[in-house]
C-alpha cells in the first residue's frame, strides 16, 4: 500500500515538473512584436499645419550665378520667424537667375535676383545718394531718421571773396535715406537691412544713431553739383520738416515732386556767382582816369631802354 502511494506521489510530482518547465520554457521566450495599428496620415499631429510657422523658400544646394532655378534646387521649410521679404512658394523662384552664388541653405528673397546694394534700391533713377558729413548741430542733434524730410541751409561767412554773410536754403524738401548705419525703406516696401530684433539691439542702434557723422539724402540729379558746391562754400545745416507735410506718403504713392523742388531750389537760391564766392569779373580802370593808351612793348639792351610798339 505505501509503495503505490509513493508511485503515485512520483508520479504526480513528474507530472508537475514536467509542467512548470514547459511554462518555464513559454515564459523565457521573446514576446512577438505586436503590429502596430494604422494611423491615417491626415489625422496624426505632426501632419497638422502650425499656423506659427511661416513658409520660406531655401535652396537646397549650391547655385552658382546667373544660372536658372529649377524645382530640385528649392526646398520649402516652415519657419518659426520667417526673414523680412522671403519668398513663400516655390513658383516665386522657378525659372529666375539669382545675381551671385547661393549657398545650401539660403533662404531667398527679391535681392537675391536684383542688383545694387541697399542705397541703389532706396531711390528713383531720378535720384541720386549723396552722403553729407554731419554733427550733433548740424544733423537735428542726433535725432534724424531714415524717412525724415529736411532743407539743407547753406551759410556764407563774410570774408576776402564773399562781400556779405548771407544765409539761405540750398536744397529745400531732402528725404533722408540713412544716418550712420542705419537704413530705411527700399522701394519695395522692405526694410533695406535686417532690422534690429532685440531690445539690446535697438538700445545699441539708437546710440549709433545718436553718434552718427554721416546722412545720406536722396537728391534729385539737377541739384546734385548744387549740393556739392555747397557743402564746399559754406556750412550746411540739416532743418527737419514736419511729418504733417505727409511727403514720405507721397512718396510711396508715386508721387514726384522734383520738378517743384527745382523751381523752388531756382527761386530762392542766390546766383550761382555768389554761392561760388566768385563775382563778374571786374573792369581795370586806368589809374590816372583817362583812357587808356596802348602802350609799347620796352626793350632792354643793356643800360639802354627803347620802347617798341608793336
Amino acid at each position: 500500500m505505501n509503495s503505490r502511494i509513493s508511485m503515485v506521489l512520483a508520479g504526480l510530482l513528474l507530472i508537475g515538473a514536467l509542467i512548470a518547465g514547459y511554462w518555464g520554457l513559454v515564459l523565457s521566450r521573446p514576446p512577438e512584436p505586436v503590429a502596430a495599428p494604422a494611423i491615417s496620415v491626415e489625422n496624426s499631429p505632426a501632419a497638422a499645419e502650425d499656423p506659427t510657422r511661416q513658409p520660406v523658400v531655401v535652396v537646397v544646394r549650391d547655385v552658382p550665378a546667373f544660372i536658372a532655378l529649377t524645382a530640385a534646387d528649392l526646398a520649402v521649410e516652415k519657419l518659426r520667424t520667417a526673414p523680412a521679404g522671403s519668398l513663400t512658394r516655390l513658383d516665386q523662384a522657378i525659372g529666375r537667375m539669382p545675381l551671385r552664388t547661393l549657398g545650401a541653405g539660403t533662404w531667398l528673397s527679391e535681392d537675391s535676383f536684383s542688383g545694387g546694394g541697399p542705397l541703389a534700391r532706396m531711390i528713383r533713377p531720378d535720384e541720386r545718394a549723396l552722403a553729407v558729413a554731419v554733427d550733433e548741430v548740424i544733423g537735428a542733434a542726433g535725432q534724424l531718421a531714415p524717412g525724415d524730410y529736411v532743407d539743407v541751409l547753406l551759410f556764407l561767412r563774410q570774408d576776402a571773396s564773399n562781400a556779405e554773410q548771407s544765409a539761405q536754403i540750398a536744397l529745400p524738401a531732402m528725404r533722408v535715406l540713412s544716418v550712420g548705419d542705419q537704413l530705411g525703406l527700399a522701394n519695395d516696401g522692405q526694410p533695406a537691412a535686417p532690422p534690429p530684433v532685440t531690445v539690446e539691439e535697438r538700445a545699441q542702434a539708437a546710440q549709433r544713431r545718436a553718434a552718427a557723422r554721416t546722412v545720406v539724402l536722396a537728391v534729385p540729379e539737377p541739384l546734385l553739383s548744387r549740393l556739392m558746391l555747397a557743402a564746399q562754400a559754406g556750412t550746411l545745416r540739416l532743418a527737419v520738416r514736419s511729418a504733417e507735410e505727409q511727403r514720405l506718403s507721397h512718396y510711396w504713392a508715386g508721387a514726384n515732386d522734383t520738378p517743384q523742388k527745382l523751381e523752388s531750389a531756382n527761386r530762392d537760391l542766390y546766383q550761382f556767382t555768389q554761392l561760388a564766392l566768385t563775382g563778374p569779373p571786374k573792369r581795370i580802370a586806368p589809374a590816372s582816369g583817362e583812357p587808356g593808351v596802348r602802350r609799347g612793348v620796352e626793350v632792354i639792351r643793356g643800360a639802354q631802354v627803347a620802347p617798341q610798339t608793336p
